[in-house]
């Protein structure tokens, strides 16, 4: 599905007066066509309803969380759904967005051990809507999954106005969460790249980074309090997959240490990773990442990824002298190099070196890297070339054998000399030039 295909169905509760002022301005930003649907009752999404290019809105009596597959309600066979809607919560001005569904317990609307169809693409959009659109007393977040519904009919999210009566209240917020509606008409549910998180704080700050900060997208989100009101994960195994299934996703990410939830996941075949993965990893193809973490190494133990985005590649050792030569000299342009000409390359010293070998597209880029690697010696050497087996470099250089012939004794005198300068001993001038000799470093390729 194009995202130009997608319909958006807006869902307005008469019990939560935010959702009415956020339909309010809805209806006024946008040139609605009025009908009526005498099919249903008017408190169940019938009567007047409103419909314009690319949206559906209707309005229900009950609160959000106690509708029963709303989505039936729309004749607009929508793709997507959006709650508009209240938030509560200690937070202050606050517009946030979040997916439905009980860990556990369903304490407020849905059903227990359940979760709704997330729509992990929406929800990032609508973050960054709402970076767009929120006044300035407004913070913009995003929540973990909690309450129902959790049968919706279609993928779904709340859109949120918080967090307290002067909020509620206020036309500027309750404006913002109406445009943040309106620009995800043709936005489609899902994304290519999205996982499912475990734990952290309700307010997800981490999922949140890698959703601002990534290509990937996040679907539903059990933030602690839900993990620990779930129990033990594997007499739960039904509610963890079903959030993958629900959220389009077979990845995990888990912000804190839960071993046994962990060792559940991978399990049931699911894929947990880390944060440095996610980042590196970016929008490449996650078959190429295999062949790299399968060939080259893991992500986790420092491969880094390089410029050439092919999946057919040989794994090839790099010169490591010349490579912690280079480094000494410029090791952002060692970077660069290989990065340059690499599909991936391993790293030392906590990813802030190139390592000692690197997945190529093919021997020519090996070559070019020897090439661009001999290229920053010049800097430091008179004279670089490169033989068939090795980088040959050849400068003038402090001898401190010739120095100790001359008479000049060990200390700050050899510094002198070394950095250019003359020294006197004993009355006599020592040039640098008389205690220099011709120094050949070979570096083996």
């Amino acid at each position: 599905m194009s995202d130009s295909d997608t319909t958006l169905a807006i869902v307005e509760s008469r019990a939560d007066r935010a959702s009415v002022h956020i339909c309010d301005h809805l209806r006024e930003l946008e040139t609605w066509e009025t009908r009526q649907d005498e099919r249903r009752p008017d408190d169940d999404g019938g009567g007047t309803y409103y419909t314009t290019d690319g949206a559906e809105l209707r309005t229900f009596e009950q609160l959000h969380i106690e509708l029963e597959r709303p989505a039936a309600a729309f004749d607009c066979d929508p793709d997507l759904l959006v709650f508009a809607s209240r938030h509560s919560g200690d937070t202050d001005a606050l517009l946030t967005g979040h997916f439905t569904g009980n860990f556990g317990p369903a304490e407020f609307g849905g059903d227990e051990d359940t979760v709704a169809a997330a729509c992990p693409n929406a929800l990032a959009e609508l973050l960054g809507a709402f970076d767009e659109f929120a006044p300035d007393a407004y913070e913009v977040g995003m929540e973990c999954t909690h309450h129902g519904p959790t049968d919706v009919g279609c993928p779904s999210l709340f859109a949120e106005l918080g967090s307290d009566d002067a909020q509620w209240d206020d036309p500027a917020g309750a404006r913002a969460v109406a445009r943040a509606i309106l620009s995800l008409r043709g936005v489609a549910p899902h994304r290519r790249k999205q996982i499912v998180g475990f734990g952290g704080n309700h307010y997800a700050p981490r999922f949140e980074r890698i959703v601002r900060e990534t290509p990937w997208a996040v679907g539903h989100m059990a933030a602690d309090w839900a993990l620990d009101e779930l129990g033990h994960p594997t007499a739960h195994r039904d509610v963890l997959d079903a959030a993958f299934a629900a959220s389009d996703a077979d990845i995990a990410l888990l912000d804190g240490d839960w071993p046994v939830l962990e060792k559940t996941l991978t399990d049931a075949g699911h894929r947990v990773v880390s944060e440095t993965w996610l980042r590196e990893v970016g929008d490449r193809s996650l078959e190429l990442v295999d062949a790299v973490e399968s060939n080259l190494g893991a992500v986790d133990d420092g491969v880094r990824f390089g410029d050439q985005d092919t999946e057919s590649f040989t794994v090839v050792d790099l010169p490591g002298d010349l490579v912690d030569t280079a480094e000494g000299i410029d090791s952002d342009a060692v970077r660069a190099a290989v990065e340059e000409r690499t599909v991936a390359f391993t790293t030392d010293n906590g990813g802030s070196r190139v390592g000692s070998r690197a997945a190529v597209p093919d021997p020519a880029a090996r070559t070019a890297i020897i090439e661009a690697l001999a290229a920053l010696l010049e800097s430091t050497y008179e004279t670089v070339t490169i033989e068939a087996d090795a980088v040959v470099a050849e400068k003038t250089a402090f001898d401190p054998e010739l120095a100790r012939k001359a008479g000049v004794p060990e200390g700050p005198k050899f510094g002198e000399l070394a950095n250019g300068n003359p020294v006197a001993v004993d009355g006599e001038s020592i040039s640098p030039d008389r205690v220099c000799s011709q120094q050949t470093d070979r570096f083996l390729i």
